[in-house]
Parts: C-alpha cells; structure tokens; sequence
C-alpha cells in the first residue's frame, strides 16, 4: 500500500471521530489546547489499536480465509462505509456532553473505531512493520483530524459532522 493510499484511508476512518469531535466542541466549555490534545488522543490511539487487532485477527485465521479475503474485507469496509452515510442521510442530531473523562471517551473512541478493525484483515499479508507503520499513520491523521474537529465544532456547530460522514462513507466504500 502506497503512503498517498494509507492517508486517504487515514482520513476515511477518522471521519465518524471527526462528527463527535465537533460535537464535542459544541458542548465544551473552551476548546483550548489541552480539550483538543485529549480529544485527539482518545481518538487517535483506538484509530491506531483496533488495525492491529484485525491485523492479528486476520493473521490467525489467514490459511481460513485465504481464498476470500479480499472480499471479506470490502464487504466489511462497504457495510461500515454505507451505515455511515445512512447515519448521515437520516438527519439525526447527535448529542455530546462536556465530558472528556474516560468514562465518556472510551464509547466513544471504541464505536469510532470498529471500523478500523476490518482494516486490519485487510492488511494481514502485510509484515509486522507495515501494518504497524500503516496503523500509526491512521493514527496521526485521525488525531490531528478530530482536533481540528473540537476547534470546528466550537465555532461553526454541527454543519459539519454530517457532510464528514457522508465523507467518510464514500471514502470507505
């Protein structure tokens, strides 16, 4: 996988952390510095695990699937991809508090992530390395991507979060 490919798929991943970024930047109190690192943390790092989970997953049962991974792995990234706009299409608000504790983040940052899972089969023939590189580089640009989210969202609201899924989605598919 090309590097210009790992950060389209980066940005694909980080579009749904994205949405409950700005949401998130709706309801804190100030969306400084230390608000901005934490959310992109957060999200960042289980952008990061859950590739090396699938990446694992796939490894272990790679002789298994074998013969069908591929599409295996483009169904996943189409279900996930197509529940994202259909989320984004059905015009439901989503609702944010303040809270930046574990409590509240851990969700949140889990459910963002599970479709980064299904990267990681996809990624099972890679070596070790790269599918470590390919992690840290979604990584990256969701953390960078849902700072850039908390900011936005305190100051435009959620004019943004559904056009990111439907962003997200297209990308994904």
């Amino acid at each position: 996988m090309e590097f210009w490919e790992i950060l389209v798929l980066g940005i694909g991943l980080s579009m749904d952390a994205f949405a409950v970024s700005v949401c998130k930047g709706l309801a804190v109190r100030r969306a400084d510095l230390k608000t901005s690192l934490v959310c992109g943390a957060w999200f960042g790092a289980f952008q990061a695990l859950m590739p090396l989970i699938g990446y694992f997953l796939g490894r272990m049962f790679a002789d298994a699937i074998a013969a069908v991974d591929h599409w295996v792995a483009f169904f996943l990234l189409a279900l996930v991809g197509g529940n994202m706009i259909k989320e984004a299409l059905s015009g439901e608000e989503e609702s944010a508090t303040p809270d930046l504790s574990a409590k509240a983040m851990l969700p949140l940052a889990v459910a963002t992530s599970i479709d980064a899972l299904s990267v990681g089969f996809t990624i099972a023939n890679y070596d070790w390395l790269m599918a470590l590189v390919c992690s840290v580089i979604i990584a990256v640009v969701t953390f960078f991507i849902c700072m850039t989210g908390l900011s936005l969202g305190k100051r435009f609201g959620t004019r943004l979060s559904n056009k990111a899924d439907i962003l997200g989605g297209v990308i994904l598919i």
